[in-house]
């Protein structure tokens, strides 16, 4: 199987491409130097060459807060919705499986319940509406695709809240982190597992997938330096407060409901990832190596 993935230079593009190498699979794997996805026909050249049978489409603008810029939202439009659709057109043209990564912004974060795949969309912000209508573009276009949605993403390759959290915990002692935004951390390592099983299926649609358990940013920033006070003590004597999300006000709206059902998984025949603790414990082991 030859399975083409976008964005390899991202957090989960780059754990995507390790994993189906593990499984053997031919894996081309692309950035925006070796195909600009907002021009057709770069996307056209580099799928009919490759002739690829899955595209897991990793590659998006997820800078959140300066996708609200007036001077940067027609490139995010044109990244996650106009790239999107490129990718669905040609995806279509060749007969190939297209896995589209989207996320719990297309929701409006409002309740506590789960969000279903299904619910209805209503995204808060820019980043939200441009990979709503990246997913749109999927299903407008395409029979023979997955899209998966996520959250908190954290990996080995790039910026996240782990290693934020672990930064910032060498210069502070003291920390307040937002408690009022609920949902679930995703392991890039794990996810990639998940993304290349479904690869191998025709079990189309769409999917949540986190891993297990919910939490808030506190509960997640505690848990970070609990594991990582195994490997350096320092941190066992870091407070974290929590606090209201006003403290931090920021330029796009942030769900306070990301909770997201994973059951269409197991339903589906698919594995759900392991608990978010359990997630973080063996990340913060990787990065002590």
């Amino acid at each position: 199987m030859i399975v083409l993935v976008t964005g390899v230079k991202g957090q989960l593009g780059y754990d995507v491409v390790k994993e189906l190498n593990n499984r053997n699979y031919t894996v081309v794997g692309v950035d925006i130097e070796d195909m600009d996805i907002t021009d057709y026909s770069s996307v056209e050249g580099v799928l009919t060459k490759e002739k690829p049978d899955v595209v897991v489409h990793c590659a998006a603008w997820t800078a959140v807060d300066l996708a609200e810029d007036e001077e940067n939202r027609e490139k995010v439009h044109l990244v996650n919705a106009v790239g999107t659709e490129n990718i669905a057109k040609v995806c279509k043209m060749i007969d190939c499986k297209m896995i589209y990564i989207s996320t719990d912004y297309v929701f409006d974060g409002q309740g506590t319940r789960p969000w279903e795949p299904d619910d209805e969309r209503n995204p808060l912000n820019v980043y939200g509406q441009t990979k709503y209508e990246g997913e749109l573009a999927v299903e407008r276009w395409l029979d023979k695709y997955f899209i998966v949605r996520i959250s908190w993403v954290f990996g080995i390759n790039g910026k996240n809240f782990v290693k934020t959290m672990l930064n910032l915990g060498k210069t502070h002692d003291k920390l307040t982190v937002v408690d009022d935004q609920i949902g679930s951390p995703t392991y890039t390592y794990d996810l990639a597992k998940l993304l290349a099983d479904m690869a191998e299926t025709d079990k189309y649609g769409r999917y949540h997938a986190t891993n297990e358990g919910i939490c808030s940013w506190y509960d997640f920033a505690c848990e970070i330096f609990r594991q990582a006070s195994k490997y350096d003590s320092a941190y066992k004597d870091i407070v974290v407060s929590p606090v209201d999300s006003s403290a931090y006000p920021a330029k796009a709206k942030r769900p306070s409901n990301s909770r997201m059902s994973k059951d269409k998984l197991t339903e589906n025949g698919f594995a759900k990832l392991p608990t978010w603790q359990d997630a973080t414990e063996r990340y913060i082991k990787e990065l002590e190596r």
